[in-house]
């Protein structure tokens, strides 16, 4: 069984020309190579599989952060092959109305040069607040598999691990509102509405917990950790009923990106 991860599916914006998106033509070039060479699993052995403990032969496709082109080009071409899939979803935006730090970082990465946006960010950044500045597996394992230059790579790094929680909203900010106008900062063009969750949902899509809001897990504490899990278990309950499944996907991804504590409450 493979588990092939997206995020942005969507066609080439030119508000946003150094942003890193899969186009909808070679997403359905994707699919057409994993129909041929390995077939798709179906909803319901991928869940059997669980019981059994026997993974079957096959693809799953998993989308995570709850992203507006998984409705309008992902969804459509998902119901047009009678396939499925896996939806994460980190629920702070529909409570904030603002896009999460994650998203903005990517955001500003797409329509700033990174080396003109780095040297905006040294103005704003002190040694202070980067705390995770020298935990090893920060500056070691963070984006090694990505192709990234060498400044993308270092606003990342900082942005996402680095930076203390406590200073890194009021410094994005402070970047937004540098480079990015208001009219392309809208939650609502952004994320998935609860509306179209419940289609997706209706359809066979299955939707799952990306946390409240797309931290990193190690560097929260227990009851951090608690709160980001429980209450975004919560409100996913609460916007599309209950559900006999509950998954849950890492923000970020890889092991230094979550702890034992963060297994545990799981497990829980």
């Amino acid at each position: 069984m493979k588990a092939i991860m997206y995020h942005y599916v969507r066609p080439y914006d030119r508000n946003f020309p150094f942003f890193k998106n899969l186009n909808i033509e070679d997403f359905c070039k994707q699919l057409d190579y994993f129909q041929e060479n390995f077939g798709f699993v179906s909803q319901h052995d991928f869940i059997n599989s669980f019981q059994t403990g026997v993974p079957v032969n096959g693809v799953i496709l998993t989308f995570d952060d709850g992203l507006k082109c998984h409705y309008k080009y992902v969804f459509e071409e998902l119901k047009r092959r009678n396939l499925w899939g896996v939806f994460y979803i980190s629920t702070k935006p529909y409570k904030t109305k603002k896009i999460l730090d994650v998203h903005r970082i990517h955001l500003l990465l797409g329509h700033v040069e990174s080396n003109i946006l780095y040297e905006y960010l040294k103005t704003l950044i002190q040694e202070e607040m980067l705390t995770d500045k020298f935990r090893i597996e920060f500056r070691e394992l963070t984006y090694a598999d990505q192709d990234n230059d060498y400044y993308t790579q270092l606003i990342k790094r900082i942005l996402n691990y680095y930076i203390t929680y406590e200073y890194r909203e009021n410094v994005i900010d402070k970047l937004m509102d540098k480079f990015i106008r208001n009219s392309m900062n809208s939650v609502d063009s952004f994320y998935l509405t609860s509306h179209e969750m419940k289609e997706m949902q209706n359809a066979g899509m299955i939707f799952g917990s990306h946390a409240v809001s797309h931290s990193v897990m190690s560097k929260l504490t227990l009851i951090e950790q608690t709160h980001e899990i429980v209450d975004s278990f919560n409100f996913i309950e609460q916007e599309l009923g209950e559900s006999e499944y509950k998954t849950f996907c890492y923000p970020y991804g890889g092991f230094h990106t979550f702890s034992k504590e963060t297994e545990a409450i799981l497990k829980q």
